[in-house]
């Protein structure tokens, strides 16, 4: 099932494993993308981060990203 927002992350992220819990507690569908299994992928992050592959990273649909959100701000983002 399509995610209602992208997240990218990698295996060994801690904050990635905590915003994963809390959006499935909420019911906020997302499509998780593992950077370190692709390289395009790696490559978006790095751009919408300065240079730098950090995670997680959440593609909204109207294409903006937030770097390590708060459930609180991915909320807000996604309601309309």
């Amino acid at each position: 099932m399509q995610g209602t927002v992208t997240m990218y992350s990698t295996t060994w992220c801690g904050y990635c494993q905590r915003l994963k819990k809390q959006l499935d507690r909420e019911g906020i569908a997302y499509t998780e993308i593992n950077i370190e299994q692709d390289p395009d992928s790696a490559a978006f992050v790095e751009k919408a981060n300065g240079g730098n592959q950090t995670v997680p990273t959440v593609l909204f649909a109207d294409g903006s990203t937030l770097t390590n959100p708060s459930l609180a701000q991915v909320k807000q983002k996604i309601a309309v």
